[in-house]
């Protein structure tokens, strides 16, 4: 083997080594042993690269209202699920069931599925799949 060829070969499984670091574990954020279910009005969307990030508040039975930053999958693979950019907006009263919650105590989670005003569950994403 000559040694451009070696060498192109090394610098290409470098290269691909730091491709797959670059990508995180859900399960090293979010405990996805535990489902919780949330339910309260959108007050932001974030359709971008690279998750779809939505914030729900939720009131508790006291009352309190605590605002639950929701981490979905990609927007291509939501698109392809059978969202669209406009499904979501501030103000819409949704339900999110077998969403992981954070491993931090924090109001964030991710996964699950969304129930849309018009009553039509769309999938968000699953942390344990993406471990």
């Amino acid at each position: 083997m000559s040694r451009r060829t070696l060498f192109g070969l090394l610098v290409g499984l470098v290269f691909s080594g730091l491709t797959a670091l670059a990508h995180h574990s859900a399960a090293a954020t979010y405990d996805v042993d535990h489902k919780i279910t949330l339910s309260g009005k959108v007050t932001q969307v974030e359709w971008k690269n690279p998750h779809v990030f939505y914030f729900i508040d939720v009131s508790d039975t006291s009352g309190k209202v605590t605002n639950w930053a929701i981490e979905a999958s990609t927007p291509n693979q939501l698109y392809r699920a059978g969202w669209r950019k406009d499904d979501l907006k501030s103000g819409d009263a949704v339900t999110l069931a077998g969403s992981s919650p954070a491993r931090n105590g924090l109001p964030k989670a991710s996964g699950g599925t969304l129930t849309l005003t018009d009553g039509r569950k769309v999938f968000t994403g699953s942390p344990s799949s993406d471990q």
